[in-house]
C-alpha cells in the first residue's frame, strides 16, 4: 500500500468528525441567520410602508390606514427592525465560528441574545397578530368592525408582513437549536 492512498474504511488522521460536524453546524447557522434577517427586513419595510386611502362620497372626505396610526404595529416595526439589524451584525461571529469551530464562549453569548431576539420577535408578532385578527374579523361585543372590507390592500400587506415575521421567528428557534447541539458537543 502506499503511503499516500486511502483504503475502503480508512479514515483521514486530518479531519475530526467532530470538527466537520460543528463547521457543517456553523455554516447551517450563517444560512439561517440571512434568511432570518432577510425575513425580519421584509416585515419592517412591508409594515412600514404600508397604508391606503380611502375616499368617502367625495374626494374632500377620505378615510385613510397608516401602520403607524397603530402602537402595535409601530412595536412591530421597531421589533423586527432590531431583529433584523442583530441579525446582520451576528453574521460576524456566525463566519467567526466557520473559521475557528472550537469557539465556545462566543457561541454561549450569540445563543443568550438569539433567546432574547426570539423574545422580542414573538412579542412584536403577537402583539401585531391580535390587530390583524380584530382588522379580518372584528369584534360584534366591542362594535368593533373589521375594516378588511374596505381597506384590502392594507389587509394583505399587514397579514404578509406577520408571516415574514412568524417565519423569522421559527428560524431563531432553529438557530437556538443549533447553537445548543454545538456547544452540548464540545
Amino acid at each position: 500500500m502506499k503511503s499516500g492512498t486511502l483504503d475502503a474504511g480508512e479514515a483521514s488522521k486530518d479531519v475530526n468528525p467532530t470538527q466537520r460536524l460543528n463547521r457543517g453546524l456553523s455554516v447551517l447557522d450563517f444560512i439561517l441567520r440571512i434568511i432570518a434577517g432577510a425575513g425580519t427586513l421584509a416585515s419592517a419595510v412591508t409594515m412600514g410602508t404600508t397604508n391606503e386611502t380611502l375616499p368617502f362620497f367625495t374626494q374632500s372626505i377620505q378615510f385613510r390606514a397608516e401602520y403607524d396610526d397603530i402602537p402595535s404595529f409601530t412595536f412591530f416595526v421597531i421589533g423586527n427592525s432590531i431583529a433584523c439589524g442583530y441579525l446582520v451584525l451576528s453574521l460576524v461571529l456566525s463566519l467567526f465560528h466557520i473559521v475557528r469551530s472550537a469557539a465556545v464562549n462566543s457561541r454561549i453569548l450569540l445563543l443568550a441574545f438569539d433567546t432574547a431576539m426570539l423574545g422580542l420577535l414573538s412579542a412584536a408578532a403577537s402583539a401585531a397578530a391580535s390587530i390583524v385578527y380584530l382588522a379580518h374579523k372584528g369584534n360584534s361585543d366591542a362594535n368593533w368592525f373589521a375594516i378588511c372590507q374596505q381597506f384590502n390592500n392594507f389587509c394583505e400587506r399587514i397579514s404578509g408582513s406577520l408571516i415574514g415575521s412568524f417565519v423569522a421567528a421559527f428560524l431563531l428557534i432553529l438557530l437556538i437549536i443549533t447553537s445548543a447541539v454545538t456547544i452540548s458537543r464540545h
